[in-house]
């Protein structure tokens, strides 16, 4: 099986595209900022620029190897359940659930490995542009020069390989299991025990910042990995709470979009585990990005306000939390991208059928249209919740106020660039599939 693990990403090295770009990526933010603790524990470095170095790598990494688990494991997700044929048509053959999954989870290795081989470059790159980023604001002595060894190396491969072989694994065993009809309520039982985990942890984190005194340097923490706990859960518990608001919309949605958008509706209640991929970092983006940006504008006010000079910490915090957001943008608008081409991709055929009932290539459209609004409504919505409940509470604290100064010009930016992500990429890739002829769609994806 492993044999025809290395023949099949030979034959189709487009397949794999998604998942070799999801394993670069995240290698190449692991390695980078793991790069840090290796520049830090070289010798001659000073304690005040190791410990600021030490520090940010281990925030930042924390952050970066939860965002490329659930990035790989999502995009993995997608493409085995786009194999559901293939893997039945092996089990017909002769082929058992053991020599399936070592197959699969064989070529998930080798992509795996090879994305992390093709990070190696760029995050020496990025670690000297992060490391110069620290000396220009004075967080790092200029002498320091940068390192690139075994942290950096180690991390990387490590997360790369074990998030890419954990999530093949586990998806393609739940495609192999016969009998599947009635195992699915352990399935969901499972999910919604660990999106109500999630949602409790953040609750306690962000409840706890009310516990700690509105001076102290770390209170920002608290709200922080509250929101993102939060945004964590929703995005977990996202079909089901994905079902419930089509419940709502499905009237509104039929008088205002016609069939478009009741069909919209009947295809995303079918889908929505499906499209659980796709909302994931939607929800994660817009969550963490509006919490900590609208944090850093009410800390950078509270201390311009008290009249003090920023520290050598506040300078950390404040790089640290710009730094972060630029990962979150950069990262999760490439994963949504990624999904969300591989999931309309994955639909030439139910487009080329639809078009053989007799829809026009402009009513398709307008059927994915409609899904991408209503998901991007749903993502939108979970996401500025888990902000939201990581805001406030920080803003009481620290500055007695129930709401930021900032205005709503942050969120509303937010919100576009997740909009236009989404729509951008659904609508072009339906048109693009939908050049295809329709005989030919169906022919070729039968």
């Amino acid at each position: 099986m492993l044999f025809l693990a290395v023949r099949s990403i030979r034959k189709r090295p487009g397949r794999f595209l998604a998942t070799l770009l999801s394993a670069f990526l995240g290698a190449v933010i692991i390695m980078t900022f793991s790069s840090l603790h290796d520049t830090a524990a070289a010798p001659g470095v000073d304690e005040v620029s190791s410990e600021s170095m030490t520090i940010s790598a281990s925030v930042v990494g924390g952050y970066g190897s939860l965002l490329v688990f659930f990035a790989i494991a999502s995009t993995l997700t997608v493409a085995v359940r786009q194999r559901a044929e293939e893997i039945h048509l092996l089990r017909c053959t002769g082929a058992t659930p053991a020599q399936i999954t070592r197959m699969v989870v064989g070529e998930s290795a080798v992509v795996a490995l090879a994305g992390a081989v093709l990070a190696i470059g760029p995050a020496v790159l990025g670690g000297r542009l992060l490391l110069d980023l620290f000396k220009d604001s004075g967080q790092v002595a200029a002498h320091v020069d940068p390192a690139f060894g075994a942290m950096a190396l180690g991390s990387g491969f490590a997360i790369a390989f074990l998030a890419s072989v954990g999530a093949a694994f586990l998806a393609v065993r739940r495609a192999t299991r016969a009998g599947a009809a009635f195992r699915r309520p352990s399935r969901r039982k499972g999910r919604t025990l660990a999106g109500c985990a999630a949602l409790v942890a953040g609750a306690g984190g962000v409840l706890t910042t009310y516990a700690v005194d509105s001076t102290e340097e770390m209170l920002m923490a608290f709200p922080a990995y509250g929101a993102i706990l939060l945004s964590v859960g929703f995005a977990v518990l996202a079909p089901s709470l994905l079902g419930r608001l089509l419940g709502l919309l499905r009237g509104p949605l039929a008088a205002v979009g016609g069939a478009g958008g009741y069909l919209s509706v009947r295809n995303l209640r079918r889908r929505g585990a499906e499209l659980a991929g796709v909302l994931m970092p939607m929800i994660v983006f817009t969550g963490m990005a509006t919490a900590t940006l609208y944090m850093q504008g009410v800390e950078s006010d509270w201390v311009a306000s008290s009249g003090l000079d920023k520290t050598v910490e506040d300078k950390n915090l404040e790089t640290l939390n710009l730094v972060v957001v630029g990962i979150i943008v950069v990262f999760s608008c490439i994963m949504l991208v990624n999904s969300l081409y591989a999931a309309t991709t994955y639909r030439s055929r139910e487009f080329g059928q639809q078009r053989l009932a007799g829809a026009t290539p402009g009513q398709v459209l307008g059927v994915v249209g409609w899904e991408a609004a209503v998901l991007t409504l749903t993502g939108l919505v979970l996401g500025t919740v888990a902000g939201i409940a990581g805001v406030i509470p920080f803003t009481m604290v620290r500055t007695d106020q129930v709401l930021p100064d900032q205005g709503p010009g942050t969120w509303l930016a937010i919100m576009a660039v997740a909009a236009a992500a989404t729509l951008g990429t659904s609508l072009g890739t339906a048109r693009r599939t939908l050049r295809t002829p329709a005989i030919d769609a169906v022919t070729v994806a039968a």
